[in-house]
């Protein structure tokens, strides 16, 4: 098959429509952006058609570009994935990128739902009780980075930064990995594409590392970060793919 053969099936899967439209104010540009994100990079590595889109979705919601995310939210429903899945994908981005830029992305999920008939709001996926939340973020953030934020956090003034490690504790890991609907394996995948999109190289290599640990393979990793591309552009994901190679070799 060709890209364009390729793109054409990929499209109608995804948006129930035909891809490549004569018509319109920009056909050249939609013709290029089509073929190369649905006909080229969605056959880079082994990664589903659902974590795809996940991906996809989860980069537009950082970005806060909401008409495309919109889009895409459609189009991961049209392929399976679940609407919980896609609240929790949204829901894990707020101590990454703050709560205004995530009710946003929330904003849009839930018109989508509403316009599907999908009936809001979905069922509570919270886990564990307020007292919890320090012990059981970190039975899972322990084993994946250990104490790596407790320790770069101290010298500050009146030890606040314990108070930030803690917050990040309770809040990243108590309130949002707790949650059913996403598995960690899953959470941390999805991460990898949120830090590819903002261009945190730092941060991104901590979480590759935290990825290797919770069972996604460096495959995996690395389509992922591709699969970023169309979306973030290459300066971002070149970056992100010297990250990687850079973690790999420390390993």
């Amino acid at each position: 098959m060709t890209r364009t053969d390729i793109c054409k099936e990929n499209y109608k899967t995804l948006f129930k429509g035909e891809a490549l439209p004569t018509t319109g104010d920009d056909p050249d540009m939609m013709a290029i952006l089509q073929k190369y994100i649905f006909g080229e990079i969605f056959t880079v590595g082994e990664l589903d058609i659902k974590t795809r889109e996940m991906i996809t979705v989860t980069s537009l919601a950082v970005q806060q570009t909401l008409p495309q995310l919109k889009a895409h939210i459609n189009a991961a429903l049209n392929v399976g994935v679940t609407a919980i899945k896609l609240r929790e994908s949204i829901y894990q981005l707020a101590p990454f990128i703050g709560f205004p830029k995530t009710l946003n992305a929330l904003g849009v999920l839930n018109e989508v739902f509403k316009e599907r008939g999908i009936e809001t709001p979905l069922k509570s996926t919270a886990t564990i009780k307020e007292e919890e939340r320090y012990n059981k973020g970190f039975e899972i953030q322990n084993p994946l980075y250990g104490d790596e934020i407790k320790q770069a956090m101290k010298g500050l003034p009146d030890d606040m930064g314990a108070d930030v490690a803690r917050f990040l504790t309770e809040v990243c890991f108590g309130d949002f990995y707790t949650r059913e609907g996403l598995d960690v394996k899953t959470r941390e995948l999805l991460f990898i594409a949120a830090l590819v999109t903002t261009g945190n190289t730092v941060t991104l290599k901590s979480h590759i590392k935290g990825n290797l640990k919770a069972g996604n393979s460096k495959e995996t990793i690395t389509a992922s970060i591709i699969q970023c591309l169309p979306y973030v552009g290459f300066p971002n994901t070149l970056a992100a793919l010297k990250s990687l190679k850079e973690v790999l070799a420390e390993r």
